[in-house]
């Protein structure tokens, strides 16, 4: 269960803060129950419990800052104890479940109506290098089969991706060589293939552990080139466009009733007439993202826990808008998309049951509005009474 997770988000990708992974539990332990929450607070746990569910997946970290113990004294502690008691893990997928493709951001613009979405800070493609090799004609096909078997020329959904040329080699074996090819003291000219194909960097000891042990040649000649990282679909928040532009009032109505109603609500910056199409979105705390939102000229910027100062400047900066909602609704939508695609990783004949929590974990529960009146007015001078 853990590397299905780990799959579908990879712990590579989280912010070097983070604390993400399985936080309590055995990795071995059969999974017959997997519950899916933002929060791992004590009611979700007592809903989780209650299902007997073995694994609870969170999105938010119970452990995200160091601690020296977790005695059931403190309510983190008590999460630890009661899932331990029950023979239920615990298991995080935060910055790396935002950074994913799909990920929480994905949810959050669909959820809107939004499509042709990129990153809105997009994370570099996974390292690869170029391998270029030289060797006999004959041997050319064996070589690549075992470079591919090791991981090297894979393209999308392709495999074995190579290019080849023909040419001449030279080489002149000294009195220590053992040559394939060519005699003892005498200049070699032979015909050769150049063998060229892409390597993950991760598979990279691997690939020249197989072309050493495959290839004829005692001194296999090779060249290993690092690329240059491309910018790909994983990163942090999206950006999309709606089917149509709608006025900023209409449009911070749509958001209000996509996701799901919290007494915080959803409250915007900008001029209400003003029309929104391209949009920015980021599931989460993001205001560190109004400069990125602000760099690709959206119209608005939907995301949770804007800050005065931050926001403020913002809007000083530039026309396109601010829609402020819920932290936890903004995170939401991503749980049942999650849960499909666990489910879709475990395959079809998989008896393993995926539910979403239905406890809102929001934690503001009063919300009191001003009068009209009081938001035209000036406010209190100050003045001692």
């Amino acid at each position: 269960m853990v590397a299905a997770l780990d799959a579908l988000y990879d712990p590579r990708t989280a912010q070097s803060w983070d604390a993400v992974g399985l936080v309590c539990g055995d990795p071995e332990a059969p999974v017959e129950k997997v519950l899916l929450a933002v929060d791992p607070v004590g009611a979700v746990v007592d809903e989780a419990l209650g299902w007997s569910a073995d694994l609870l997946l969170t999105h938010h970290p119970l452990l995200l800052r160091p601690v020296h113990g977790v005695s059931a004294t403190t309510p983190k502690g008590r999460v630890v104890h009661r899932l331990i008691g029950a023979g239920a893990a615990l298991h995080v997928a935060h910055t790396n479940a935002d950074a994913a493709d799909p990920g929480v951001s994905d949810a959050l613009a669909d959820t809107l109506g939004l499509r042709e979405l990129d990153p809105l800070d997009p994370l570099p493609e996974t390292g690869s290098d170029k391998l270029v090799v030289f060797v006999p004609p004959g041997d050319a096909d064996r070589l690549l089969d075992a470079l591919a078997a090791a991981g090297a020329g894979s393209i999308g959904a392709y495999e074995r991706c190579a290019w080849s040329t023909r040419g001449t080699g030279t080489f002149r074996p000294t009195r220590d060589a053992s040559p394939t090819l060519g005699a003892v003291g005498d200049v070699a000219r032979v015909e050769e293939v150049r063998l060229e194909a892409v390597v993950p960097r991760a598979a990279r000891a691997a690939i020249v552990a197989a072309l050493r042990a495959t290839h004829p040649y005692e001194e296999p000649a090779f060249d290993l080139y690092e690329t240059a990282a491309l910018l790909g679909q994983r990163g942090i928040g999206r950006i999309g466009v709606l089917e149509h532009a709608q006025p900023l009032r209409e449009f911070v109505a749509r958001v209000s009733a996509a996701l799901p109603a919290t007494v915080q609500g959803v409250r915007a910056a900008g001029d209400p007439d003003r029309p929104v199409r391209r949009v920015a979105v980021c599931g989460g705390s993001g205001d560190g993202y109004l400069d990125a939102a602000r760099a690709a000229g959206v119209d608005a910027y939907v995301t949770a826990d804007l800050r005065h100062h931050p926001a403020s400047e913002a809007r000083e900066h530039a026309d396109g808008a601010l829609v402020d909602v819920s932290h936890w609704a903004s995170e939401w939508p991503w749980l049942p998309v999650a849960a499909r695609r666990l489910r879709e990783a475990l395959g079809a004949g998989t008896t393993v049951d995926v539910r979403v929590s239905t406890i809102r974990t929001d934690p503001w529960t009063l919300h009191a509005l001003p009068t009209s009146a009081q938001i035209h007015s000036a406010p209190p001078d100050g003045s001692p009474s």
